[in-house]
């Protein structure tokens, strides 16, 4: 327990941490939309699909009454499972304009202005999708993380978690969701929140939540991810739980080991923290294991 208390310790430093790139420029909360967005939208791949790839505004309201925003990528087919990504607290929803793109696998070329150059606003390394699966993708920004130049201007521990859970909520009333098959990646804080939410939105509506990976989690939002973890493994219906983390921070996932059937952790040396582990070069991929998280999680 000693060592767990004082890698938390740690791992709270860590994540108060700014990228290690030069701050980004301030984001707006509606970034404007470029040519490419049309060029995609008119591909042999959205041409055959039911729904626009075109990213739609969301607006939505955490329980407290706190007004939050995010982007909703429609997936190819109609009753698609819907992929909800929570990032983390040096950034807000614009870490994921890429990757959500990459997840919703229609062919859309980012139609926002990445904020910054790290290797998460570079698809070109991205593992090839599978052509025939294309996810539904909700992204959003935590309350007072948007738009700064370095992230979560303050912590805000319990609205954050409202967040989590409100965006889990959304995400299954999307136009064209499979409301029962929704699965959450999280980092750093976002890491604590898709485990949270996942346990949360079970708990309402059994068996809706299918999974859970966590980058670099850290009972950052005054839960237990360990507790959490747990949790999830004595529902009827375990969903997939996965946690990702470098050596120094894998000690989180490996006491939360053992207590889910459906529990695994993965390390990636060298990796750093958060968003730092999606880059190239790290064996094994992270971003190859959340595609086989997501094959793991919405395969029935």
């Amino acid at each position: 327990m000693k060592k767990f208390c004082a890698f938390f310790l740690l791992s709270v430093f860590l994540a108060a941490c700014s990228p290690k790139s030069e701050p980004a420029a301030a984001v707006s909360s509606q970034p404007a939309i470029y040519d490419s967005q049309e060029s995609a939208a008119e591909s042999p791949v959205s041409a055959a699909c039911a729904l626009e790839s075109t990213p739609q505004e969301v607006s939505f309201t955490a329980s407290d009454g706190q007004e939050l925003q995010g982007y909703f990528y429609p997936a190819c087919a109609k009753g698609a499972p819907v992929v909800v990504l929570m990032h983390w607290i040096a950034g807000n929803k614009a870490d994921w304009y890429e990757i959500a793109a990459w997840l919703q696998n229609r062919g859309l070329e980012n139609p926002f202005k990445n904020p910054g150059s790290d290797a998460w606003w570079d698809a070109s390394w991205f593992p090839a999708n599978d052509p025939a699966i294309s996810y539904n993708v909700f992204i959003f920004s935590f309350r007072g993380c948007e738009p700064y130049e370095t992230g979560c201007r303050e912590r805000d521990l319990a609205g954050w978690l409202l967040d989590a859970n409100a965006a889990m909520l959304k995400a299954q009333k999307l136009e064209g969701v499979d409301a029962g098959s929704v699965a959450v990646i999280g980092s750093s804080i976002g890491a604590d929140g898709a485990a949270d939410s996942c346990l949360e939105l079970n708990e309402l509506k059994p068996g809706a939540c299918k999974g859970a990976l966590s980058l670099s989690p850290g009972s950052y939002l005054g839960v237990s991810y360990p507790d959490v973890v747990n949790n999830l493994g004595e529902l009827e219906a375990a969903p997939q739980v996965w946690c990702l983390a470098d050596e120094n921070e894998i000690a989180v996932c490996d006491y939360a080991a053992g207590s889910n059937p459906n529990f695994r952790s993965i390390q990636i040396d060298g990796g750093g923290h958060g968003n730092e582990l999606l880059r190239p070069g790290l064996t094994p991929s992270p971003m190859q294991a959340i595609l086989d998280f997501l094959e793991t999680a919405l395969t029935e």
